[in-house]
């Protein structure tokens, strides 16, 4: 995944809509995924195409449709996008991302045992 870059919101968003589905997504069902955008066909055509000019998505031609296939899967991107923007916010620091997180509302009592359990799980 090295070679993929962030993706902007937009295209994001029909990641997140095909990564709900397994395996091949009609058109059909990435255009009812997304339809809180109220996005028009045209534009969904243009994130898809991107998509697959980017490496994210394979395309299908099957009868008269697409079958879309994404070849990162969401997992991989949220770890590389996660490294990339702790590195180009936060130089990297986990240290200085948490006190950001922090600085404006503190975390509740539950959030830092999670994250204790987590660090402790790190650890061993």
């Amino acid at each position: 995944m090295e070679e993929k870059k962030k993706l902007p919101d937009a295209e994001l968003a029909v990641m997140q809509a095909i990564w709900t589905h397994s395996g091949e997504v009609a058109r059909s069902d990435i255009e009812n995924a997304l339809s809180d955008h109220n996005w028009t066909a045209n534009t969904i055509n243009t994130y898809l195409t991107r998509l697959c000019e980017k490496g994210f998505l394979s395309v299908r031609r099957e009868g008269r449709g697409n079958l879309y296939t994404a070849l990162v899967d969401r997992e991989t991107y949220l770890k590389h996008d996660s490294r990339e923007t702790l590195g180009r916010l936060y130089g990297g620091s986990v240290t200085h991302f948490v006190a950001a997180l922090c600085a404006e509302k503190p975390l509740k009592q539950s959030e830092i045992d999670e994250l204790r359990r987590y660090l402790d799980d790190l650890s061993r």
